[in-house]
């Protein structure tokens, strides 16, 4: 029994949320697609492999948020623009992904973060970061990306991420504002799973919880001393290289 439960699977699991909780925490983005695609990949159907994921956010999100805040990485203001509205784009994108097949959109998100990502690259080299308050469209931001957060399994931070340190917000800031917010779009989302689908495998579950909290703290204070251009085109690089390999699992779909 102990051995069928410490599989493999179940390390490797453990390895997946400590790394993309590592990537999450340092650049803002990336658990929610990683462990998606995992979990997608051992032959989850989409939904419940996105409960698990949201689930498991509560804890990992939980413990980088404490961490951003311990280094001062948070800005309160962008957190509040965010977090409303994507809290309720959240509720909405797990309800669809719960009762309608959401596929159609990924080609559209995809798109989207290719040219956003290709964009922050050449910003990177050319246009000094630093927006001193949060722009008036943040709101909208927050509510798109919760949406297709929780509709698609990821994509909170890089829709967030992506498009504030796109604008001008400081890049610092912007990943410790976004992984701070994102806890309270997470629970929004795995309540709303919950209500819908019922309790999430606690084996895959806890697999993610422990590698994702394990790194948590890690991410907080890489971020602190990246300076903010290198982080920028980390971003950039990452954003491309998640669009680009979406569309080629799309395409070999086809």
């Amino acid at each position: 029994m102990v051995t069928d439960f410490l599989s493999a699977e179940f390390f490797a699991l453990i390895g997946i949320g400590f790394l993309a909780q590592i990537v999450d925490g340092a650049l803002g983005m990336a658990f929610g697609v990683v462990s998606t695609s995992a979990m997608l990949a051992i032959g989850m159907p989409p939904a419940h492999a996105s409960a698990i994921v949201h689930t498991a956010e509560i804890f990992t999100t939980g413990a980088s948020a404490a961490s951003h805040i311990h280094h001062r990485n948070v800005d309160w203001r962008l957190v509040k623009r965010l977090g409303v509205a994507g809290v309720l784009g959240a509720i909405l994108g797990a309800w669809l992904l719960s009762n309608v097949d959401s596929a159609v959109m990924r080609p559209f998100v995809n798109a989207y973060l290719l040219a956003l990502g290709a964009f922050i690259l050449i910003k990177s080299l050319r246009i000094p970061v630093g927006r001193d308050a949060p722009a008036p469209w943040v709101s909208p931001v927050g509510f798109v990306a919760g949406f297709l957060d929780a509709s698609g399994g990821g994509g909170w931070g890089p829709v967030t991420t992506s498009t504030l340190i796109g604008s001008g917000h400081a890049p610092r800031t912007t990943v410790g504002s976004v992984n701070s917010t994102e806890f309270f779009v997470t629970i929004a989302a795995a309540t709303t799973f919950f209500i819908e689908l019922g309790v999430s495998p606690w084996r895959e579950l806890l697999a993610l919880i422990i590698g994702g909290v394990l790194a948590a703290p890690l991410g907080g204070y890489v971020v602190k001393y990246i300076p903010a251009r290198t982080l920028m085109i980390l971003v950039g690089l990452l954003v491309v290289t998640l669009a680009l390999w979406q569309f080629a699992r799309l395409f070999r779909l086809l």
